[in-house]
């Protein structure tokens, strides 16, 4: 196979790894969300959350870049369920927990969109496009008179309460990226590296969005068909393309990590058989790399139209990029010199 993974590399550190001052304003909004909530909370009179804890891509550190500023953090606020006592000393119903969320997120008054209810959670906009969902969770001790341990169970306000651990799904992550990843502290390891290609390849026509696999499908799948290749993320990352392919040809049910008997797909769901028929109208443009005589324009053509973009043609063979950085005086000893060309 023809090796882009300098190329592969470079396409991931500058066009899909969200930097670091995005995440910085992101977390700054998260703050400032949080201390709003707990305020509102106080002001009207309510329980005090135990916490707030963020979960998804922002806390699995698999957010991409998004052209629109499409982003939300999603950060979770929890609350002893003996806390949530209605005013004639019912149980809250996880409507009447959402919806004391998202009054004391509008307490203040100050968006120009207000907080909106949503079934899972309470949206909180911003003007430039992102947005922070906040889910409510309940927390339920249950003690073990035998041992003396306490362990807890959690429970999402949905449309009725249910079981959910966001925060397991996090730990889950971080474990299987340190296993599955052939360099798991080496920029944030391979697994975690492919699963953002993954996932900006997931996004990279805005057609797809409705029928398109979440990104915790997308991560799931590439934690069962993870195909790792040390120094070569370009490789990885395609026969990982291929081994979900090949499993959503016989099975295209998604098992959530961590629920035992939860699915992250639905009855009747069509997205995996839609994921799958973009990989491999896609995949059949990286075949000229098995090529013997593929050239670096041909294979930068190829990875223009899994990406639909025009970011690789202008990358240059990584025999050049050292040559002109010699010329400009740049240490050429800093540059990684793996691929280029070079089958292997």
């Amino acid at each position: 196979m023809f090796d882009s993974s300098n190329q592969i590399s470079k396409y991931h550190n500058d066009q899909v790894n969200l930097p670091k001052a995005e995440r910085d304003k992101m977390r700054s909004r998260r703050d400032a969300n949080r201390k709003r909530l707990k305020k509102g909370l106080a002001k009207n009179q309510k329980p005090s959350p135990v916490g707030c804890h963020s979960q998804g891509s922002y806390a699995m550190w698999t957010m991409v870049q998004d052209a629109n500023c499409d982003f939300d953090i999603d950060d979770g606020v929890y609350f002893e369920k003996a806390d949530l006592v209605g005013r004639n000393g019912g149980v809250m119903t996880a409507l009447q927990v959402r919806q004391m969320v998202c009054d004391a997120l509008g307490t203040e008054n100050n968006f120009s969109r207000p907080p909106e209810l949503l079934k899972n959670c309470v949206r909180v906009y911003y003007k430039e496009g992102h947005h922070v969902d906040v889910p409510a969770y309940r927390r339920i001790a249950n003690d073990d008179f035998l041992s003396g341990e306490t362990t807890y169970e959690y429970e999402l306000a949905s449309a009725e309460w249910k079981s959910s651990d966001p925060r397991a799904v996090t730990r889950w992550f971080t474990q299987v990226n340190q296993e599955l990843s052939p360099d798991p502290n080496s920029n944030g390891g391979q697994f975690r590296r492919v699963v953002r290609l993954l996932k900006k390849f997931a996004r990279s026509r805005p057609s797809w969005k409705s029928s398109m696999a979440s990104g915790f499908m997308l991560t799931k799948l590439a934690q069962e068909e993870f195909r790792p290749s040390e120094g070569r993320d370009d490789e990885a990352l395609r026969n990982t393309m291929k081994a979900i392919s090949n499993r959503l040809a016989f099975n295209e049910t998604v098992n959530h990590p961590v629920l035992s008997g939860e699915t992250l797909t639905k009855d009747n769901d069509g997205r995996p058989a839609f994921l799958k028929k973009c990989l491999d109208e896609n995949l059949a443009h990286l075949v000229v790399l098995d090529d013997q005589d593929c050239t670096h324009k041909e294979a930068m053509k190829a990875w223009d139209k899994v990406y639909k973009s025009d970011w690789f043609i202008h990358q240059p063979e990584s025999g050049e990029a050292v040559k002109k950085a010699s010329v400009f005086g740049v240490p050429t000893d800093a540059v990684d010199k793996r691929g280029g060309g070079r089958f292997a």
